[in-house]
């Protein structure tokens, strides 16, 4: 039962208040075997704390018995998305980089980002943005988006991926298989696309397929309803996107992360755990519930009693647990413990600073 646990624990992604490690995040990465740890504004101050804040959370799953170590994920797009404030790097949005149309300014910022993220332990991106800015009442989209045309958005997405992975960063493209034609804010109601499949291979799927061919480490699905594929689930829940078109037709061999379970798209309509076992059984490897520990805690005894039960076949668990460690070996190891004094100085760094205000000069945004 405690292996069960630990098994279904490396599969969630869990957030927490404060920024040290809180009593709860430290029982779900000891009790519950929790893999994954996101850190949001919230928990972050100066990139000395960051530092401080991913030891003290890889010492719990050291003395805990994780055979690796935690991968700590962080959504650092650029522009207004960004966990990681002042005095990292001011990145641009993604927007101002597609206008430059430049794969060298995405790459040397996909590296740059990385270096900022590394030294203060951080080894995951949830980056870049794949979803076109095709929608103006978009509340979600719009300039985090490279823009609104599909071979932009590709050659972009998969220059960003190939710098940050090159800098030893994962990257994981966003919102599968497109949120850009939407109206609604998911983390609010749950959006829905009305387009034929043909639409969806023309436009939303062709940034995502380049990507792929990139060697992108992960892919976010989207709390989103795509009623040609699946009138019934959204594409995070959905079989029939995550398992038959992204991991049969697209042939995507990596990591699949849910997006956050306790958006309402999801939240208002199932319970965490419901949620989370829906997800599994649709073909997702990595189940974030960014906020409450009962909601996390419910997750991964849902998942548990669901493997129980035989509602999810003990053999599935298999491949997920194989993605999860390729990914974690690739990015974390050889490991060792940031040095808080190395993250301080590795940020804004005058390089840094000179490529922003290039992609500011050339996009003709504000830097």
């Amino acid at each position: 039962m405690r292996e069960l646990v630990r098994r279904i624990g490396q599969r969630v992604l869990v957030g927490f208040a404060g920024k040290t490690a809180s009593p709860d995040a430290k029982s779900l990465i000891r009790d519950y075997g929790a893999g994954h740890v996101i850190l949001l504004p919230r928990n972050v101050d100066r990139p000395e704390q960051v530092a401080d804040l991913v030891r003290e959370l890889q010492a719990v799953a050291r003395d805990a018995g994780h055979e690796l170590p935690l991968l700590v994920w962080v959504d650092q797009e650029g522009g207004r998305v960004a966990a990681l404030g002042d005095p990292w790097t001011a990145w641009p949005s993604p927007r101002a980089v597609g206008r430059t149309g430049s794969e060298d300014v995405a790459r040397r910022m996909g590296a740059a980002v990385a270096g900022e993220l590394r030294a203060c332990g951080i080894r995951a991106n949830l980056a870049p943005v794949l979803d076109l800015d095709t929608n103006p009442a978009n509340p979600v989209v719009g300039d985090r988006a490279f823009g609104g045309d599909p071979a932009l958005a590709g050659r972009l997405g998969a220059a960003l991926v190939e710098g940050l992975q090159g800098g030893g960063v994962a990257a994981c493209a966003k919102h599968f298989p497109g949120h850009g034609d939407t109206d609604v804010d998911p983390r609010v109601d749950l959006p829905s696309v009305d387009h034929p499949r043909s639409r969806l291979e023309d436009r939303e799927l062709r940034p995502f397929r380049q990507a792929i061919e990139a060697g992108v480490a992960g892919v976010m699905t989207a709390h989103v309803l795509f009623r040609e594929i699946d009138d019934r689930l959204p594409a995070t829940l959905s079989p029939r996107l995550v398992e038959d078109l992204l991991r049969g037709e697209m042939a995507y061999p990596g990591v699949v992360v849910a997006d956050d379970l306790e958006m309402g798209a999801v939240a208002g309509r199932w319970k965490p755990g419901p949620a989370a076992v829906l997800a599994a059984r649709a073909g997702c490897d990595v189940f974030p519930v960014c906020s409450t520990p009962d909601a996390q805690v419910a997750a991964i005894e849902a998942l548990v009693r669901a493997v129980e039960s035989e509602e999810i076949a003990w053999s599935a668990l298999d491949d997920p647990a194989e993605r999860i460690r390729r990914l974690k070996e690739r990015f974390l190891l050889p490991w060792r413990d940031p040095d808080p004094r190395q993250a301080r100085l590795a940020v804004g760094e005058g390089r840094h600073r000179a490529l922003v205000e290039q992609i500011g000069a050339a996009s003709g945004l504000p830097a």
